[in-house]
């Protein structure tokens, strides 16, 4: 087979670009006429596709598809399409492709039918005044829709109008906006308003115009100035914060700015700074204030240099300001003023117990109006307790009452009172002043002895001791340490006993030799601290009593305590039915009763008229001093009450011994007699309350006597002594 030769297209059908200018107005307007070299006896049928004919936009182009013509139907704009490309078909009259398409561009020639167009109707710039030539503000620019390779888009730039000083320029091509020549002055002239225009074709073509507007920037080129050189002003005396008045400034440069704002200086005539001086940040004037009192009688007019500077430091190119410095007069109105109390508070000392009437200070206050004459009364605001009287003309204080100590009304010993001063100006004026006294403590109370008795063994070394203490209704330092001693004037005292220190408050006891059990009433002298110290002889009343092993006193012998109290008439009476109770039983059961008995329990009938503590803190009773006469001798000191006031050393009505055994029962008659007629103890005849009594008593029941007691070791004899009352039970066991 022989291969097909390469096709070659007819040049009839090659049909070159087609150039046609934008805005072309004849219109039908043909721009080429296709022919296909394969004529056919029918005819050929043209046709063209592509933007422009059906695509958008639609209807631009058209053919005749019979001659082959291309036509122009509108209007073109390069600035929208600037070519065109379509295809072209021929056919026959069957539609049969006789040639393949072919292309067909048409470009859209450009015309200057665009201006140029600035970016921004309103361009802004800023410079600082007094800058140097040559510097550049701002740049301007414009666009042009025509095309850029022609001279239609080519745009020139310049200044239309900017006023009389032309103080700018443009360059041409870039638009931009230098300074051309010195003397920016921002106080002259603070804004230019500049007219400039762009043009195509070179600056011959199409022109529009923009606004360039300038702004100078202030420098501190301008010092401020007072208006005037002398100011006065005048504010009362006492008045403190306020403001007095105001100096008045001028500053060119612009207002809010740190080259505008104000600074002022109190330079002379101030020297305590009782003025100060600011800015209103509004107006930039000087607010002069009082921020200490002044006082007309010390001072009544001031003259004060006072200077103005910017916040921001002045230009060196800036003048000096022949208005940096004014005068400012102030006068100082003189007002009624109250009353002072120089020293507030006052303090004073006074003892306790001085005595009404007393003159304890003079308060007075003074009147700050040396120039008027005006008269200070005085009252009396605040005196709780109703202590003082005041001179309301003298301001003198006296006591009214005693001052006593303590008192409700002190406050850690201090009394405090309030006093009124008042002058006579209309309106008058007061101060109050306080008044604090300290009420000193004075040492009138001797120590007490605390408590007045006790109870300890009667060995040395084994139990021999005991604690004394005080107190003192004084307060420090006129009471403790306490000073215990025996009394000078018994001085036999210290052979046997002695009294060593415990403490600030308490002493210890002790006996130096083996004492017989009973009651012992010692003088003793106690000792305060005070100054000067106060003391008092005191008895104390010891009951000595048998030692046990360990140095303490036996429960079975605790009739020993009572302490020098006497036998009252309830501990008569429980010795007596105790008695009967234990010799009125059947005859027939004493042996059994009694052979068991190793103690004679007459001598241990304990004290049960007393409240509270159970056997373990009962004083018991020696029936002793009823069976030995040789106790109640005429020789033997009077026994002392346990319940008689520590200040009396015997009962108001001592009692009389009996003078023999026998007469027991006037004994017992004259006791109940001394009882009933003493008026420092408590009857002990009525009846009495019994209560808890504790628990853990080392005593054995009641229940036990009878079955401990043996009758071998018991003589009954002497019950025939006791009197005519008694000899019944001394037949039944004698």
């Amino acid at each position: 087979r022989q291969h097909e030769a390469p096709r070659r297209v007819k040049r009839a059908w090659v049909i070159p670009p087609i150039s046609v200018s934008e805005n072309h107005k004849r219109i039908p307007h043909l721009l080429v006429q296709i022919k296909s070299d394969k004529q056919q006896p029918g005819g050929v049928i043209y046709s063209i596709k592509g933007p422009g004919v059906d695509e958008e936009p639609l209807g631009i182009f058209s053919i005749d598809k019979f001659s082959g013509k291309v036509f122009l139907n509108a209007m073109l704009d390069r600035e929208e399409n600037d070519r065109y490309r379509l295809r072209a078909f021929a056919l026959d009259l069957g539609g049969v492709t006789l040639e393949d398409p072919t292309d067909l561009e048409i470009i859209v020639v450009d015309q200057n039918d665009n201006r140029p167009l600035f970016r921004q109707d309103v361009f802004t710039g800023r410079v600082v005044e007094g800058a140097e030539p040559g510097t550049c503000v701002m740049t301007v620019d414009a666009t042009d829709a025509d095309d850029p390779d022609t001279d239609n888009a080519a745009v020139r730039y310049s200044i239309l109008e900017q006023g009389a000083a032309d103080m700018f320029s443009i360059n041409a091509t870039t638009g931009e906006i230098c300074t051309t020549r010195p003397g920016l002055d921002r106080e002259t002239m603070g804004v230019y308003n500049l007219t400039v225009q762009a043009a195509d074709m070179s600056g011959d073509g199409l022109t529009t115009t923009a606004m360039a507007v300038i702004y100078l920037e202030d420098i501190n080129d301008n010092p401020p100035e007072f208006t005037k050189e002398e100011f006065s002003m005048e504010v009362e005396e006492q008045a403190a914060g306020v403001d007095v008045g105001k100096v008045f400034v001028h500053d060119k440069d612009l207002a809010g700015s740190p080259s505008w704002l104000a600074k002022f200086t109190i330079l002379e005539g101030d020297p305590e700074g009782a003025f100060a001086i600011r800015t209103d940040p509004h107006t930039n004037d000087g607010v002069l204030s009082v921020v200490k009192p002044l006082d007309h009688e010390v001072r009544d007019r001031f003259e004060l240099t006072v200077s103005v500077q910017n916040e921001r430091p002045l230009e060196p190119s800036a003048p000096a300001s022949p208005r940096a410095l004014a005068t400012v007069r102030v006068r100082v109105r003189d007002v009624n003023e109250a009353p002072v109390f120089r020293e507030n508070p006052r303090r004073i000392s006074v003892l306790e117990g001085t005595p009404p009437g007393t003159p304890i200070t003079t308060y007075t206050a003074s009147d700050p109006d040396t120039h008027q004459i005006q008269t200070l009364s005085y009252a009396l605001l605040y005196d709780p307790a109703d202590w003082l009287q005041l001179d309301p003309h003298a301001g003198t204080v006296r006591t009214k009452r005693e001052l006593l100590h303590p008192s409700a009304f002190l406050q850690g010993g201090w009394y405090i009172a309030l006093l009124l001063a008042r002058d006579d100006a209309e309106p008058p004026l007061s101060a109050t002043g306080t008044l604090s006294i300290e009420i000193l403590e004075v040492n009138d109370h001797a120590p007490q002895l605390q408590p007045p008795a006790g109870m300890l063994c009667g060995r040395p070394g084994r139990g021999g001791t005991l604690l004394l203490g005080a107190t003192d209704d004084d307060r420090p330092p006129h009471g403790a340490p306490f000073h215990f001693q025996l009394s000078p004037q018994h001085p036999q005292l210290a052979r046997n006993w002695s009294i060593a220190r415990f403490n600030v408050t308490h002493a210890v006891l002790a006996v130096l030799a083996e004492l017989p059990e009973g009651p012992y009433s010692l003088p003793l002298l106690l000792r305060d601290s005070g100054t000067p110290p106060r003391e008092q002889q005191q008895l104390l009343n010891v009951s000595v009593c048998h030692c046990g092993r360990d140095g303490t006193c036996l429960d079975g012998v605790l009739a020993a305590a009572t302490a020098g109290a006497g036998i009252t008439l309830g501990a008569l009476m429980i010795i007596l039915g105790s008695t009967i109770l234990l010799l009125g039983r059947r005859r027939a059961l004493r042996k059994g009763l009694l052979q068991r008995s190793q103690d004679d329990m007459r001598d241990n009938i304990l004290n049960y008229d007393e409240q509270g503590g159970g056997e373990e803190d009962q004083d018991a009773y020696d029936i002793n001093q009823l069976r030995h006469p040789d106790l109640f001798s005429p020789r033997a000191k009077p026994p002392l009450r346990r319940d008689a006031p520590l200040s009396s050393g015997t009962p108001l009505a001592p009692r009389k011994l009996p003078s023999s055994p026998s007469d027991i029962e006037d004994f017992i008659n004259e006791g109940l007699e001394a009882a009933d007629s003493d008026p420092s103890v408590p009857p002990y005849d009525t009846a009495l309350i019994y209560d808890y009594e504790g628990s853990g008593s080392v005593a054995s029941p009641l229940s036990s006597i009878v079955s401990s007691l043996t009758d071998e070791d018991q003589d009954y004899d002497y019950l025939s002594e006791w009197g005519p009352r008694f000899r019944r039970l001394a037949d039944l066991y004698g």
